[in-house]
């Protein structure tokens, strides 16, 4: 079986291809943005991925997420992560996933804003044993797993904060579960810190050598723009 790494930049224009031998995975059709390049790591879906489900209690998928969800940015008192001003939780959704891979020793989660290519999420090695995460396990600190800093640069969970009058006013967030046969080791460089992107090429060459067992993703819609 031959697995293929392609590269395109923000524009679709393709920048590098790569054709990998690699052992069977039940699931490969999995995507990761590494700053302006968009890396898909393309293989064959087995039954496992379509078994594997995530739901959240947060949320419907689909639906607009709470404002529990949401960052918080105050100017003149007025949060901007609103459309209303309201305070923002900036609290982690609750997640649970189902019919995991009978091998799955840990769990990748990843949540990404699709509409401005940034990532609010990452957290890695969650145990194999659990089925989900409570709401606000993304908070710093937590030991529900090993976190990089997101793209604000800050460890954990940080909301959504789409940038008020800007279109597309509402962005679109998607959470994906990684169930891995493995745990991860991250690079640590001193004077270096870790990013997304050093979570994502961690899970890339690991769907490549087929340890990315499966993935499920859920997703909603958030504005910081008032209806017009």
């Amino acid at each position: 079986m031959k697995f293929h790494v392609t590269a395109t930049n923000s524009a679709g224009q393709t920048k590098n291809t790569l054709s990998l031998g690699a052992r069977f995975v039940r699931s490969l059709s999995t995507c990761f943005t590494v700053s302006t390049l968009s890396i898909t790591l393309c293989g064959v879906a087995g039954a496992d991925d379509s078994d594997f489900k995530i739901h959240s209690d947060t949320f419907l998928n689909g639906a607009t997420l709470p404002t529990s969800m949401a960052d918080q940015f105050a100017v003149n008192g007025v949060n901007t992560c609103t459309a209303d001003g309201s305070a923002g939780g900036n609290t982690s959704p609750e997640l649970s996933w189902e019919n995991v891979p009978r091998d799955t020793r840990s769990f990748a989660v990843v949540m990404y804003d699709v509409t401005a290519s940034f990532t609010h999420w990452g957290i890695y090695n969650i145990s194999g044993s659990k089925h989900g995460l409570p709401a606000g396990a993304g908070v710093a600190g937590g030991n529900y797993g090993e976190q990089v800093p997101n793209d604000f640069g800050s460890t954990g969970y940080e909301g959504p904060c789409p940038p008020p009058g800007v279109v597309p006013y509402a962005h679109h967030y998607v959470i994906t579960v990684y169930a891995l046969d493995k745990e991860l080791r991250l690079a640590v460089f001193a004077n270096f810190p870790q990013n997304p992107d050093t979570l994502f090429n961690a899970l890339a060459p690991a769907g490549a050598e087929g340890h990315v067992l499966a993935r499920a993703s859920i997703g909603g819609y958030f504005s910081a723009t008032p209806a017009q």
